[in-house]
């Protein structure tokens, strides 16, 4: 149980800490598609089997914790630095057993190069009698 003190005019008071001001002082976010939750405007790595639920972010000191909803199970920590560069945990993306797709047909495109046109100078490019157009 963590007491936090209160001053109110010149007596000081311990408050018990209860759910409601774990909840209060760990606000709620949402887990991005790519497992990354965003704090102070920092972005850290949330395990990837709650990819798209809620969680709950707090800061004390140099170390980020990050709760479930109901702050029963941390779910990871990280360093707070002042990097701007997103910072993953260790279990952020699921590891495939399976093997990658391969082709199933032959690749049958074939690419060459054709000699360019030439372009018209001065007056010829004017001459309607031809069939051709040119663009410029």
């Amino acid at each position: 149980m963590m007491l936090l003190g209160v001053r109110t005019g010149a007596v000081k008071q311990a408050v018990i800490s209860t759910e409601d001001i774990g909840r209060y002082l760990s606000p709620e976010r949402i887990i991005s598609f790519d497992g990354f939750v965003s704090f102070e405007g920092r972005r850290y790595g949330v395990p990837y089997r709650y990819t798209g639920k809620t969680c709950r972010v707090r800061r004390e000191g140099y170390t980020l914790y990050i709760y479930s909803t109901d702050l029963k199970e941390l779910l990871t920590t990280h360093d707070v630095t002042w990097s701007k560069r997103a910072q993953s945990c260790d279990d952020q993306y699921e590891i495939m057993e399976q093997p990658e797709e391969v082709p199933s047909q032959k690749v049958t495109t074939d690419i060459r190069q054709t000699e360019p046109l030439e372009k018209p100078t001065g007056f010829e490019k004017f001459n309607f009698d031809r069939e051709e157009l040119w663009d410029e």
